[in-house]
Formats: structure tokens, sequence, C-alpha cells
């Protein structure tokens, strides 16, 4: 049956799709949820300059210092996101390697849209070049989810 056959047209035509198929398999995956007053606290108690500097990569820091101060909720998501992906990254390679906060790069979608988002891996193994990260985050409210996929031949 073609795609013209499914819409109800009388059309024969050809439609053919590729399919991306991967010789690698599934190392992992791994989730978290992260709710978003939580890092609030944990910027109270620590100041965020310090938190930032635990938790993000030389490029993700560089990139929260370049977020304007009087953004303040949007400082406080960046780091909420970057808290899930890196945890749902811990998950889905462990115990495989047991990576430190630093270890992890996440570039969020391009502002065109022309990149989807994607997770850097910074380990020096030669197991951990071959790997292969998938990262999704949702951000609503209170929350953000991020799931890691993480592929290994």
């Amino acid at each position: 049956m073609t795609f013209s056959e499914l819409n109800g047209e009388q059309q024969h035509t050809s439609v053919s799709l590729s399919c991306y198929v991967s010789l690698m398999g599934v190392l992992g995956i791994g989730v978290d949820i992260v709710h978003v007053p939580r890092i609030i606290r944990l910027l109270e108690r620590r100041t965020p300059t310090r938190l930032a500097h635990r938790i993000l990569s030389e490029k993700e820091l560089s990139a929260w210092n370049e977020l304007p101060s009087e953004y303040e909720a949007r400082r406080i998501r960046y780091l909420a996101v970057r808290w899930s992906v890196k945890e749902a990254a811990y998950k889905a390679i462990y115990p495989a390697a047991r990576p430190t906060w630093k270890d992890f790069t996440f570039h969020s979608l391009s502002s065109d849209g022309s990149r989807k988002p994607f997770l850097e891996c910074h380990l020096r193994t030669r197991e951990s070049s071959l790997w292969k990260f998938h990262a999704s985050v949702s951000h609503d409210g209170d929350y953000v989810f991020a799931t890691v996929i993480v592929e290994a031949p």
C-alpha cells in the first residue's frame, strides 16, 4: 500500500523510505527529573557561581556566564537542565564508566533549529570514544525531565 492509498487517493505512486540502521547496541538508558525549586534551594545554600563551577563544563560555564544576571529564571533553568541531563547520562553509562559532572557538555537545540540537542562526553578511554550519546530534555513549570541513550559497538 502506498501513502496515496492510505490517504484515500487512487494513484499508484511508489514511495520508498530509507531508514538509518545503526550497527551499535544500546549501552544504557538513563532518565532524570529535577524539581526546579530544589535547584533554587541549592543556590540559596551556595552561591550560583559556586554551583555552576561545580557542575558545568568549561564550555557550559562560559555560556552560563554570558547570560545576563537579570535573567535569573533563565540562569536557574540552564543549571537545572544540565543537572538533569548529566544525571541521566551517568545512569546510562554506569557501571561501564563513572564520570564526573564536568565530563559532559550538553548542547541545546541550535537557535535556528538546524541541530538537535546533543551531549559531548569528555572521558578519555578507548571505549568511551566509540559511544554515541542521544539526549532529550523537556521542561515545564517547576520540572525538567531528561532522557539519555548511549550506543556502543
